[in-house]
């Protein structure tokens, strides 16, 4: 019998949503390229909020924009 685990790297969205600092674009987008490089395949990479609610997500649309498209990668 074939075993699969799937591994959801959620560091990008989950992980800076809570955050008093806001990240920039540039840094998110550096978060996601290295979790790519250590061999994450499916990433929460942004939500598509309203950024009253959630300031980090504010700049949802300029991240995924600028997400490395890669066949072997998925983005949530």
């Amino acid at each position: 019998m074939d075993r699969k685990i799937e591994i959801v790297e959620v560091a990008p969205r989950d992980g800076l949503q809570n955050e008093r600092t806001l990240v920039p674009t540039k840094d998110k987008l550096a978060l996601i390229g290295r979790a790519i490089a250590a061999g994450a395949r499916r990433i929460e990479a942004t939500s598509f909020v309203h950024p009253e609610r959630v300031p980090q997500m504010a700049d949802a649309e300029a991240v995924a924009d600028a997400l490395p498209r890669r066949p072997d990668v998925t983005y949530i």
